[in-house]
Formats: C-alpha cells, sequence, structure tokens
C-alpha cells in the first residue's frame, strides 16, 4: 500500500488568515542597532521582578501554579480588585483568543476597527466567526460607526484604548456610551495595553466599567511599561461568569513559575514604572515636536510610540525612510498591514536612540 500523497487540509477558513508578521528586529551589516519597533520599554524590567525570575530558577522542576494565585493576588492589591476578578494569561494576545474561543463560532461577528490591532481579526476568524471592520475618523475609534455595525450576529466588540499603531484614545464617557448602546448579550473587550502610559484627566482604563457590568472585560500586559515581553505575561479582569466559562478553556499550566514569580514582583515594584513613565512623557514631546519642524507629521499619542507620516514627493515615502534609517541602525515598524501605507511607528527608547533618529530622519528630509 502506497503513502497517501495528499497532506491533511485545515478547516475551513484557517487559510484565510494573514498570519501576523511582527516588528523586523535585525539591520545586517551595522555594528549598533537599535530596535524600536516593538514599543518594548528602554529602561528594561525592575531589578525586583530579575531577583524574583532568577530565585525561580531553583524550582525548575516543579509545575507552576495553575491558577497564578501569587500574580492574581499582585495585581488585585495594587489595582484593588478581587483576584476572582483575575485571569492571567500567556500575554493578552491568549487572553484575547481565549476570549474569541468562548464566545465565537461559525455564523458569529466581532467587530473590529480599521487601524485596530491585528491580532483581533485573527482570532476571530481562528473562531471560525466573521470580522466586521468599521472606519476610525483621524486615526480614532468612531464610537457611532461601531454602533451603526452591530447586528444580531454581533457576539465581541473589540476595543483598543490607547489604540495602536495610532496611539490615539477616546474618552471614558465615549467608552460608557458605547457600551451603553450594545445589547446585553454583546462582549465588549477593552484592550488597555498602554494604558499605565496614559496621563489624560479624561481616559479610564476600563476597571470601573467592567466592576458595574456583565458584559465588559478589560485585558493588560506587563510586555510593555513592565518590561517583561520576553515572559509572555498578561491579564484580564472580567466578571465571575466570563473568567468561569473562560477558564473551562485555558490551558491548566499557561504562565510559567518564573513568569509568575517576576510578574507579581514587578507590579509591586511601582516606583520604577513611575520611572518608566516620567522618561516616557519627557520623550514623547521632545520626539514629537522635533519630527513636526522637520517636516513630517505625527499623529497626537498618548502611548510609548508615535506614528510618523511622511511626504510623498522626492522620494520621501515610508518605505525609503525605512530603508535609510535600517542602513544607520535603526529599526522602526513598517505599518502597512494596519491601513498606513506611508507611515512608520517608533518607539520611544533610550535617549541615544530618540537623537539618533532625529538626526537620521532630519538628514533624510533635508537630502535632495
Amino acid at each position: 500500500m502506497s503513502l497517501a500523497s495528499k497532506s491533511p487540509e485545515p478547516r475551513p477558513g484557517i487559510l484565510d488568515i494573514d498570519a501576523y508578521v511582527p516588528g523586523k528586529e535585525h539591520a545586517p551589516g551595522v555594528a549598533k542597532v537599535h530596535k524600536l519597533s516593538s514599543n518594548e520599554t528602554p529602561l528594561g524590567a525592575s531589578p525586583k521582578a530579575i531577583e524574583a525570575f532568577q530565585a525561580a530558577a531553583f524550582n525548575l522542576e516543579r509545575y507552576p501554579d495553575g491558577q497564578a494565585k501569587a500574580l492574581r493576588e499582585a495585581i488585585g492589591a495594587v489595582h484593588g480588585l478581587n483576584p476572582a476578578n483575575i485571569m492571567c494569561g500567556n500575554g493578552s494576545d491568549e487572553l484575547l483568543g481565549l476570549v474569541c474561543r468562548t464566545y465565537l463560532g461559525p455564523g458569529d461577528e466581532g467587530i473590529i476597527t480599521e487601524h485596530g490591532f491585528l491580532v483581533y481579526k485573527i482570532e476571530i476568524q481562528a473562531s471560525g466567526a466573521t470580522p466586521v471592520t468599521v472606519k476610525e475618523k483621524d486615526a480614532r475609534v468612531d464610537v457611532d460607526a461601531i454602533l451603526a455595525a452591530v447586528t444580531e450576529r454581533t457576539k465581541i466588540v473589540f476595543l483598543a484604548n490607547p489604540a495602536n499603531p495610532t496611539g490615539t484614545y477616546i474618552p471614558v464617557d465615549e467608552v460608557r456610551r458605547l457600551h451603553a448602546g450594545l445589547p446585553e448579550g454583546v462582549l465588549l473587550v477593552l484592550d488597555a495595553a498602554y494604558a499605565e502610559y496614559v496621563r489624560r484627566n479624561d481616559y479610564a482604563a476600563g476597571l470601573e466599567l467592567v466592576s458595574a457590568s456583565r458584559n465588559v472585560v478589560m485585558t493588560r500586559t506587563f510586555s510593555k511599561i513592565y518590561g517583561l515581553a520576553g515572559l509572555r505575561i498578561g491579564w484580564m479582569y472580567a466578571p465571575v461568569e466570563v473568567i468561569d466559562a473562560v477558564n473551562r478553556v485555558r490551558g491548566p499550566f499557561n504562565l510559567s513559575a518564573p513568569a509568575i514569580a517576576a510578574g507579581a514582583a514587578a507590579i509591586r515594584d511601582q516606583a520604577f514604572a513611575a520611572t518608566a513613565v516620567d522618561h516616557n512623557l519627557t520623550w514623547l514631546s521632545r520626539v514629537s515636536e522635533a519630527l513636526v519642524a522637520i517636516g513630517l507629521r505625527v499623529t497626537p499619542s498618548v502611548t510609548n510610540f508615535v506614528l510618523i507620516h511622511f511626504p510623498e514627493e522626492d522620494g520621501k515615502r515610508a518605505e525609503d525612510a525605512d530603508d535609510f534609517l535600517t542602513s544607520r541602525g535603526y529599526i522602526l515598524r513598517a505599518v502597512r498591514s494596519y491601513g498606513f501605507p506611508n507611515a512608520l511607528r517608533m518607539t520611544i527608547g533610550s535617549a541615544e536612540a530618540n537623537e539618533g533618529v532625529i538626526a537620521a530622519l532630519t538628514e533624510f528630509m533635508g537630502r535632495k
């Protein structure tokens, strides 16, 4: 009997998914590289988190706590939340996927916005449901457009606030208006990955709305301000009914013991996080003002990155700027897949990296 010549086929819809492509990391032939493509903090992780991670190395033969109790308790203590309403995951990406697996299926719809995080669409499609994309206004979420797109098949609405890659946000009153306009059976997912960086009086990450509702969840990450992207730690605050449902599809040991230990230590070290906020606030304004001064347009950001728009005349395209910067060791993020074919996203990095990008782009814009 001959071996079968046909390979197994994925279920319908899987091959229609555009796989997520991370930002590039390397600049071949360049001695020193500044990676500003993934919104990582230039300050690294808290020394207390590193110490906790190292201590966990002496018990690697043991399974981690499947409930991540120490981490949930630390999150609860810092934010004043009941740990029973907290779930931790292998990055917030895993939690977004688990929510989709729990609440979406064939025939259902999930609403996303025009420039929203690409993972939302991927997870909706992976669950067999249909993504519905609504337009934004000036790179900002349009609540009225979202509400107009809701149908009887809508089961989830994803809202990144602040948004990636735009760096924009909508005020808490607009978030409340969106929630008030949704049917009770629709789950509103607030992705607040960059919440710690925001310093606006009219912004809220969503904790209060989750506490007062049965159909709202909020996700957060340790990959940005806490500097633990390499450990993949995320958390979700949700009603107990949602926690119970999602727990039924969550893997039993989805966080490693070193991740749990480091995460708990990191979130308790709020002094270190405050230093990261101060660094970001200083350089966010400096970078934005400097780039505008050389003729570039920058979308106003409340995060740890800026979206830089390039003029197309005289070879001043984003693609050309990307090549120019990479040749000098500065790696930014091309965002064509997000609907910005002539823009680059720049993470706020170290003083050296920020000044280097400003100088390089000044040279680029001045070329004839």
